[in-house]
């Protein structure tokens, strides 16, 4: 299928859901580094789409990481729906519960947060999070143009405008979103619903190809002639 390309001298990387999997994020960095090593002059920008956290063994680690990356390159990092639950959680919107049972409990291990009980954590625990990471998160953006693409972390809901879509849609939406075969106004780049290979639609492309499970991290390339899988 046929995608159309960006501005002449530009690169944009997509990057799909982590999900605390440092050691894939560092080994698609080290790609996308030599990647932009063989044209310096181009303007390169990484698009993270969320779901940094949770499930896999080191989210503190990726967050480091991407902080750090940040004061080098131009980074975007986009909130998923893992992000909001946490955040949500330490602001008593969401019993703690529900984000543990999604794989909070991952993360507070990676930040060597124990309690009494192994597993059994508190609404407490989440206050020993660093302050920095929790300011890192509640910064994370909703979506990035790049026109013709738009990137969000599930997707936008159909008829609606790109600039009147609800937070809680770009961060959740399934369904409505995944159905819809009509235009959107932009090539909606994605994650949310894991997928085993890149799914390349003519409306959109989802890039979550379950890095927890399948050991898969995906890297979207756009330029001038296209898009491509890094």
């Amino acid at each position: 299928m046929n995608y159309p390309g960006i501005g002449e001298n530009e690169v944009v990387y997509a990057i799909g859901d982590v999900h605390g999997c440092l050691d894939l994020l560092d080994d698609l960095l080290r790609r996308i580094d030599a990647d932009k090593a063989k044209r310096p002059e181009a303007r390169y920008t990484e698009v993270h789409l969320g779901d940094y956290i949770d499930r896999g063994a080191d989210s503190a680690g990726v967050l480091a990481r991407l902080q750090d990356r940040m004061e080098r390159t131009e980074l975007v990092c986009l909130l998923g729906n893992h992000e909001a639950m946490l955040l949500d959680a330490l602001d008593g919107e969401l019993p703690v519960e529900n984000w543990l049972a999604n794989g909070g409990d991952a993360t507070l291990r990676s930040y060597r947060i124990d309690e009494d009980r192994p597993g059994a954590y508190s609404r407490a625990a989440l206050f020993r999070l660093p302050p920095d990471d929790i300011r890192f998160l509640r910064e994370l953006q909703l979506s990035f143009r790049r026109s013709p693409y738009l990137f969000v972390h599930a997707g936008i809901r159909p008829g609606v405008p790109l600039e009147q879509q609800h937070p809680h849609d770009m961060v959740w939406i399934r369904e409505d979103f995944l159905d819809f075969e009509g235009p959107f106004g932009a090539v909606v780049v994605h994650g949310h619903t894991p997928v085993e290979e890149v799914e390349f639609r003519r409306n959109r492309i989802g890039i979550d190809t379950g890095a927890v499970r399948t050991g898969r991290l995906t890297c979207l390339r756009i330029d001038r002639a296209g898009v491509s899988v890094l």
